[in-house]
């Protein structure tokens, strides 16, 4: 079985608090992007072992791989007597902001359950995911989704509008636990106008949401690495609408109106950053894993 994992951004991030077990409630509008990683399962017969391949050296391919946590969680508490071979090919940048190991899970969470009959529901796999990670329970969803909690409660909402929407990671990269580990929620002054983005995506409008583009985050993240601004820039100065960073960062992302205008800003950058990493694609809708 074949199956894709799809990256995600965050249109907004706001952090409500920081909780007495440490988490952070957040409320977050989570959209799923056209980028994706490419996993294949192959289950073997009489062969009770996992078996997980990459296509990139650094990524770990036993129990500290999300990927490899999702199937052994499911084939453990099934009783799944045979094994399985997972080939995962990375396209998605690692420790980016964009869960690509929370959406590798979460594509395997799903694909387990279909190779293996084991009967789940989405609401029972998310329940599972939630335990391996806040970022799984979305990643099964998809979509355009408000999350809130520390970010397993989810509510659907509308589509995004159609538009362009250009990733770039710059060649460093950031701890989400140092991230949220560095930032004061009881200081933060402004926050994103969650809801009113909210009402924008309710009324398709693309300029509305691009508008209330926020990320508290980006205070902690952005000032020690000034790639980050300059990427916005020069996003906004190309034409887009509006540009921040993702999730704990690094990647920064610009929303297009114009393609035309998408396209030359990805050349231009990928002249300018020759090691960044950097992706021209769109919005993608529930069922997109």
């Amino acid at each position: 079985m074949e199956i894709k994992a799809t990256a995600k951004i965050n249109l907004g991030l706001d952090v409500v608090r920081k909780r007495e077990d440490g988490y952070h409630d957040v409320r977050m509008i989570m959209q799923m992007t056209g980028m994706y990683d490419r996993i294949t399962l192959e289950p073997k017969k009489g062969q009770p072992e996992i078996i997980l391949r990459t296509n990139l050296p650094y990524i770990p391919t036993n129990e500290h791989n999300l990927a490899y946590k999702a199937a052994k969680i499911l084939m453990d508490e099934f009783e799944v007597t045979d094994g399985l071979t997972i080939n995962l090919k990375k396209f998605i940048p690692v420790a980016a902001g964009l869960a690509g190991g929370s959406t590798d899970a979460a594509a395997v969470l799903k694909a387990v359950n279909m190779i293996f009959r084991l009967g789940l529901n989405e609401e029972q796999l998310r329940e599972r995911g939630a335990k391996l990670g806040a970022d799984i329970p979305y990643c099964l969803m998809g979509g355009t989704a408000l999350a809130e909690g520390i970010g397993e409660i989810l509510t659907p909402l509308p589509d995004m509008p159609n538009c362009s929407i250009l990733l770039a990671k710059p060649s460093i990269s950031v701890s989400t636990k140092e991230v949220y580990g560095a930032l004061r929620a009881n200081e933060i002054e402004k926050h994103p106008d969650i809801d009113g983005m909210i009402d924008a995506i309710k009324n398709g409008d693309l300029h509305g949401i691009t508008d209330r583009l926020s990320n508290v985050l980006e205070d902690v993240t952005a000032p020690s690495r000034p790639i980050i601004g300059e990427m916005e820039r020069e996003m906004v100065q190309a034409g887009a609408l509006s540009a921040i960073m993702s999730g704990s960062g690094p990647t920064v992302f610009g929303i297009f109106e114009v393609e035309s205008n998408a396209r030359k800003c990805r050349d231009a950058l990928r002249r300018k950053y020759p090691a960044a990493r950097i992706f021209l694609t769109r919005p993608c809708g529930q069922g997109g894993i």
